[in-house]
Formats: structure tokens, C-alpha cells, sequence
């Protein structure tokens, strides 16, 4: 079985634990088979590894989550990078030509195309396995999967059904009603769009040449900036003759907002928090090392990271977006591959970050032009490598890096660093990469 999940997100309905790098769908919050927190593509991931452990998953992402995707899920996954944002057809157009270009995958293959963080139940991949099944029966062009929905919501899509069959035809689509208005539609028996395609890879490669006149993944990945955003239901889904759709009545969630989010939270607090008697359906998140104290509390979502503080009544916590849109801030919290680093502190001058370093991962041997720098090791231990020398490190240890100085560091077990940066012009964008020098 083939799928694409596609993992997107602008990281701000989740402020502060979500942010530019960190979408929602890598913070670890829900809680996994053996008592700790796992994030929404590790419960994804997991999910369909139990309804199919040979199934082949490629998530389609843009530049800046490969680390974080790399960081959660080692090299379990396949992922195809986006070069810049083209919303979803182009982006599934890309995967597809991945699939075949890249990983040999045939083009009689069915392929499932869905979200890489919805909150469901076995069931769901079950559907999605049946899904697979149907498009490679050759029945229908393409297949959707319909959500039975709860209520008149104002967030998605609608699919109109063309009769009240499991399986049936499709009648039309509609865009985002307002309440009254969806009322109507599911009156008329209509389902919540749930972003979930299948198809066989011909098919879809066909459609994506039509449109987009490319030969290969190598082309299409080398011109895709030319290429204007649209999306998967306005490119293919709305034109396509031969389609049919999925009823699925089992458990949906999006968890996009703070208030939809608490809802899955098994416990009302995480991290160092305490909240009293007089509190009532209040959930806390704290990722800092000092203490929140609630009393009182009603109806709330109190979330506390190194990007920020929010408290919100649950039902304003919806429309946090345009509000964080306005904060301009770096970032404090990076999760990578190698593991993850916190800016502690940011001055006119200088930088201090907190690195964390997982056992057997190394940075890049590089250097900077505007900055010096200075390790401190506080736990661990690892090596180092300062302008092609090696040398062991261990807590206590100090090492000075001018500008210009080559370095790296590895870890043998986790290792915990203090980076102090110093220079006039700190920036990203100042680091020069090196072939690591042979170990004598």
C-alpha cells in the first residue's frame, strides 16, 4: 500500500508550542500505547504501521520540517520535499512523480493521498486500506473518502452524494458555508471533505502532465516555483467524471485549534503545573522549567513555551491566528535530526543557545565569518573536532572557536552544550559547510 501524507502548516494555531518550524503536527501531547506523548505523525505513523506494516509512506513537506520529520521518525519514512509552497495539487503531483521516478513504484499502483495529523481511529486507515483496494479495482478514476458529520461546521469542504449508498457518486462540491448554510447541506445528506484521495499513479500522473507539462521528478522539482498554487479539488477533483466517495462514520478530529486539541489531552496539565480545587475543564501546557500555579480557572487553555504565553477562554483560543501572525520573534525551540537546541537568551551581540545533542548524531563541520563562538559542555560526552584536530569531550569542558574556525562536535551519549555566539552580524545564513577530516 502507498500513501502520501501531506504535512504542512504555518505552526499558529497552536502558538506558543507550534511555531514557523514546529507545526502542530510534531508536538508530542497525546499520549502513546506505553504511558509517555507521542505527536500526531507518530500516532499516524504508528496507525498505519499496525494496520499494515509493509506499507510504503511517503510524507510530502516543505524544507523546513525534513529535520523534524527526520528527528521523530528515522528513516521509517520516505519524504519528498517541496522546494517552496504550491499548496496541495502540485504537491501531490510532485510525491506522485517521487513515487515512480524515485522509488520504482508502478503506475497500475493505487496510491492514498490524506492529512498527516488527523485524530481518528483504526478505522479510519481500515477505510483508507478499502480505498486502496477500489482504486486499484479500476472502478471509478478516483475515490474520496466522505466524513459523516457531527455538526454544521464552518471549517470544511462538503461532499454532496449522489445517494445515501456506503459507496456512491458524486453529486457536486461545495466551499465553506456559513452555519445555516451547512445545515442545509447536510441535510441533503452531504459529508465533511476530509482531504483523502485514492487513485492509481497513471492516473494521476496523466492529469499532473496535463496541467503542469513536466517529463520527470527531476523537472518538475527544477521548475516547480513556476508553477501558480492550487489545489487538489479545484485541479482534479471537481473536473473528474469518474469518481465516487467513501462514507466513513468512525471517529474525525481535526485537532487545529487549542480548544479541539484539549479535548484529546489525557491529562488537564502537563509539565510543572498545579492547579487547585476551584478550576473547572481548564487545560495547562508547560514546556518551561518554572512552574504555572491556577486557581480559578474556568473554561481556559493556559500554554507556556520559550516562544511565548498564551491564556485564552477555550472558545477564543479558535481565532489566535491573526493575533500571533503580528508577533515578530525568533524562534526559540528547534527540534532537528541531530536532536534539538533553545535560545536562551539573544542580545544585540550575541547569542546563547542550549544544544542537545542525541547519541550518535554530529553538526555539520563548518565555520562562520562573523561570529565566534564558545562550547561549554554541561552532561555527556562525545568528540570534538577544532580545525582538523580531535579531541574528547566531557562535562566541565570549555572550547573557544573564533571566526573562520572549522568545528563540529558527536555525541557517543546524549550531550548537552551551552553555544555562545558573539559577533555584530549573527545570522542563519553565516555558515560554511566541510568534508569532515579523516580520524588518525
Amino acid at each position: 500500500m502507498n500513501i502520501i501524507l501531506l504535512s504542512g502548516g504555518s505552526g499558529k494555531r497552536l502558538w506558543p508550542l507550534s511555531n514557523d518550524i514546529r507545526s502542530k503536527q510534531f508536538v508530542r501531547m497525546l499520549s502513546d500505547e506505553n504511558g509517555g506523548f507521542e505527536s500526531m505523525l507518530e500516532r499516524v505513523y504508528r496507525q498505519i504501521a499496525a494496520m499494515d506494516s509493509q506499507a510504503r509512506i511517503t510524507i510530502a513537506t516543505g524544507k523546513k520540517q525534513v529535520s523534524l520529520i527526520k528527528n521523530q521518525l528515522g528513516d521509517k519514512v520516505s519524504v519528498c520535499v517541496e522546494p517552496c509552497r504550491r499548496d496541495t495539487f502540485p504537491a501531490v503531483c510532485l510525491a506522485a512523480s517521487y513515487l515512480r521516478d524515485v522509488q520504482a513504484v508502478g503506475e497500475d499502483e493505487s496510491v492514498v493521498v490524506c492529512p498527516v495529523d488527523p485524530y481518528v481511529e483504526a478505522s479510519y486507515f481500515e477505510a483508507l486500506k478499502e480505498m486502496a483496494g477500489m482504486a486499484a479495482a479500476g472502478g471509478a478514476n478516483l475515490y474520496l473518502m466522505g466524513i459523516a458529520p457531527t455538526y454544521p461546521s464552518e471549517k470544511y469542504g462538503y461532499i454532496i452524494p449522489a445517494s445515501t449508498n456506503r459507496v456512491s457518486g458524486v453529486d457536486t462540491f461545495r466551499e465553506k458555508p456559513d452555519a445555516a448554510t451547512a445545515e442545509k447541506y447536510i441535510a441533503q445528506g452531504a459529508l465533511w471533505n476530509g482531504g483523502v484521495f485514492a487513485f492509481r499513479l497513471g492516473y494521476l500522473l496523466r492529469k499532473a502532465r496535463e496541467l503542469l507539462d513536466f517529463t520527470d521528478y527531476r523537472d518538475l522539482d527544477a521548475r516547480y516555483s513556476e508553477i501558480k498554487k492550487i489545489s487538489f479539488d479545484v485541479a482534479v477533483a471537481e473536473q473528474e467524471k469518474e469518481i465516487q466517495v467513501l462514507r466513513y462514520e468512525g471517529q474525525w478530529k481535526d485537532l487545529g485549534t487549542w480548544n479541539t486539541f484539549s479535548e484529546a489531552m489525557a491529562d488537564y496539565a502537563l509539565g510543572r503545573v498545579m492547579l487547585n480545587e476551584t478550576c473547572e475543564n481548564t487545560h495547562v501546557v508547560n514546556e518551561l522549567n518554572i512552574p504555572i500555579l491556577c486557581m480559578g480557572c474556568k473554561d481556559m487553555v493556559i500554554a507556556a513555551s520559550n516562544d511565548g504565553i498564551l491564556i485564552s477562554d477555550k472558545e477564543q483560543s479558535s481565532y489566535i491566528k491573526p493575533f500571533v501572525e503580528q508577533i515578530e520573534q525568533q524562534v526559540m525551540y528547534v527540534e532537528k535530526s541531530w536532536g534539538s537546541f533553545t535560545v536562551l537568551d539573544v542580545q544585540e551581540d550575541s547569542l546563547t543557545i542550549k544544544i542537545a545533542l542525541l547519541p550518535g548524531h554530529a553538526l555539520h563541520y563548518h565555520s562562520h565569518e562573523h561570529r565566534d563562538e564558545v562550547w561549554t559542555v554541561m552532561s555527556g560526552r562525545g568528540k570534538a573536532v577544532i580545525d582538523g584536530v580531535w579531541r574528547n569531550v566531557a562535562p566541565g569542558d570549555v572550547i573557544s572557536m573564533p571566526a573562520g574556525c572549522r568545528h563540529t562536535v558527536s555525541a557517543d551519549s546524549e550531550l548537552k552544550i551551552i553555544e555562545v555566539q558573539m559577533g555584530r552580524d549573527i545570522s542563519v545564513e553565516d555558515k560554511q559547510k566541510y568534508e569532515l577530516p579523516f580520524q588518525g
